[in-house]
Parts: structure tokens; sequence; C-alpha cells
């Protein structure tokens, strides 16, 4: 398997299995289990963008951290596994407990 590394702000995050049934039963299509926000676990990040005065800004997210993110600005990525490149400003919480 290949390896891919995000580069400068971008976020490498693995996907939660999103549920193909609701609460009560109902098997919900591909277009109903689309969500706005979604939750995945951070595999890989980027070196951070670079800044005005030449240093990298640091990351609010580390390896390992389950987050919140918007899917509508997630790349696809990967052979076998379902991987998202995130800007890091799209990831809007760490889910922590």
């Amino acid at each position: 398997m290949r390896e891919i590394i995000p580069l400068q702000d971008r976020v490498l995050i693995q996907p939660e299995k999103r549920k193909d049934t609701s609460p009560g039963g109902i098997v919900l299509p591909d277009t109903g289990k689309r969500e706005r926000y979604c939750r995945g676990q951070v595999v890989a990040i980027g070196e951070g963008k670079r800044l005005d005065s030449g240093e990298r800004a640091a990351f609010d997210v580390s390896i390992g951290d389950d987050v919140v993110y918007n899917d509508y600005g997630t790349t696809p990525v990967g052979e076998d596994e379902n991987l998202l490149l995130v800007r890091s400003d799209e990831i809007l919480a760490i889910v922590r407990g």
C-alpha cells in the first residue's frame, strides 16, 4: 500500500462508518445518509501552513484525535481504505471521552 502524506495545512482522516439504518430501523439510501458534519479519526497531518514569517503554523489536532469535520470540503483518497484529505480549517471540533 502506498503512503499518503498530507501537505501544508491538510489532515488525513479515516471517517467513521455511517449507519445504514435510522434509530427507528428504517433503511437509509445513500442520499439520506449524507450529513453535513461527520466524525472520523486523524491518521496523518501535514507540516502546517507556511506563515509570512517563514515559520509553519501549528495544528490544533494531532494524530489519533477523534474529530468532527465538514463533509463538503473533503477529498477522497486511498486505494483500499476510505480516507479523506481535509484542510485543517474544515475540522470543527475534537471529540473527547
